[in-house]
């Protein structure tokens, strides 16, 4: 059974709770859905239509909170604007992979990858765009 993000929340490492980027609701966020991810390419491996999905599916969602850790650690601004840009092409990219892999995965369970991708984007754009605007 699939865990709940407030569950989730009380799993993650305190090393990584700590660090200052996790005030980031998005980024918070963003590592959840690599976990949920994860979970998900388990059944889209066990179907031999799944295997290149699952392996897209997992590159492009580990992608989405790995660039905004790679630009957070750069500093803000601009240079963090466009890591987040990167971060929202991937967050779209897994998108579209769930919306591949909507023949292997049930649909309430797409139902809800679809609204935490819906948040992620909202969050990465707002951000982004914020971020672009600093000096």
């Amino acid at each position: 059974m699939e865990e709940s993000y407030n569950e989730w929340l009380k799993s993650v490492p305190a090393n990584i709770v700590g660090d200052s980027l996790w005030h980031f609701e998005t980024y918070r966020k963003a590592l959840y859905l690599s976990d949920l991810a994860w979970s998900d390419c388990g059944q889209l491996i066990s179907d031999v239509r799944g295997k290149g999905i699952a392996w897209q599916l997992l590159d492009s969602a580990g992608s989405v909170a790995a660039n905004i850790e790679e630009g957070y650690g750069r500093g803000f601004g601009k240079d963090y604007a466009r890591f987040l840009r990167i971060s929202l092409g991937s967050a779209r990219e897994t998108r579209g992979w769930y919306f591949r892999a909507r023949h292997l995965l049930d649909p309430a369970l797409m139902q809800e990858r679809m609204a935490l991708l819906d948040q992620i984007i909202s969050g990465l754009v707002t951000t982004a765009n914020r971020q672009r605007s600093r000096p």
